[in-house]
């Protein structure tokens, strides 16, 4: 029986929308991160926290929904990549995409301590109990835990991106090299997980250095999944093999 072989073109094509939603993600990430957390959170001192917060509701508001944002880019971008790499191993890539939807799920439900801080400030009448320092000091708290829960889900998408680096490695239509420093990357988010669980001050090694290698591994596939794409007459090979 004749199988119906999806075209070369499309798989280009899914890479690329795959790819740019990736940049997205990444560009989300680094947004919330960079910009909105790291000008208005002082994790040393709630009450500066707290007041940086208060004068710009705004920004840390934006900050949440770019957070929120770059964990959906990350699931439909890995329901993509699901398409191209199956054709490699579909149980593998399925593990995968399993582990990117997990993760992601898992950062989106602690996602509400990291909103929290904008109600607590508010100071409604029913925290009204609690001093100004004390709803200072729930907010950074709030923060704190939003930062563990995040580390644990890291941890579930060390194994996407290992799983992910060996798929490549095995593939012809991507780079062997990219399948490298992904899986380099995967690694570090590892250790980043079980660095953020230690006792406070061994983080203090490792950062921010730890995160380089990180952003040359994913920064890498999504830009050559968004400019490059696949090799569409090797993909196709592969895909066309597995449906005779």
């Amino acid at each position: 029986m004749a199988h119906t072989v999806i075209p070369p073109t499309s798989a280009r094509l899914r890479a690329r929308i795959s790819g740019a939603l990736y940049v997205l993600c990444i560009g989300c990430g680094l947004f919330a991160e960079m910009v909105v957390r790291a000008k208005l959170v002082v994790y040393s001192d709630a009450a500066v926290t707290a007041h940086n917060i208060a004068a710009a509701p705004g920004l840390y508001r934006a900050g949440f929904f770019a957070d929120v944002s770059a964990m959906a880019l990350g699931v439909l971008s890995s329901v993509l990549l699901y398409t191209l790499l199956k054709a490699v191993s579909r149980g593998l890539a399925l593990t995968v995409l399993v582990l990117d939807v997990i993760s992601n799920a898992v950062s989106i439900s602690g996602s509400i301590l990291l909103f929290a801080p904008l109600i607590i400030l508010q100071g409604d009448g029913y925290l009204s109990a609690l001093t100004a320092p004390q709803l200072s000091s729930l907010a950074l708290l709030s923060i704190k835990l939003y930062e563990s829960v995040y580390a644990i889900s890291l941890g579930l998408f060390s194994g996407s991106c290992l799983l992910t680096g060996y798929l490549i490695f095995r593939s012809t239509f991507l780079p062997k090299a990219i399948g490298v420093v992904l899986a380099l990357a995967g690694t570090c988010y590892l250790l980043n997980t079980f660095v953020v669980l230690m006792p406070k001050g061994f983080a203090d090694y490792l950062f921010p250095w730890i995160f380089l290698p990180i952003l040359v591994g994913e920064g890498t596939l999504a830009l050559w999944l968004l400019i490059a794409g696949v090799n569409s007459a090797k993909w196709d090979a592969i895909a066309g093999a597995q449906t005779i």
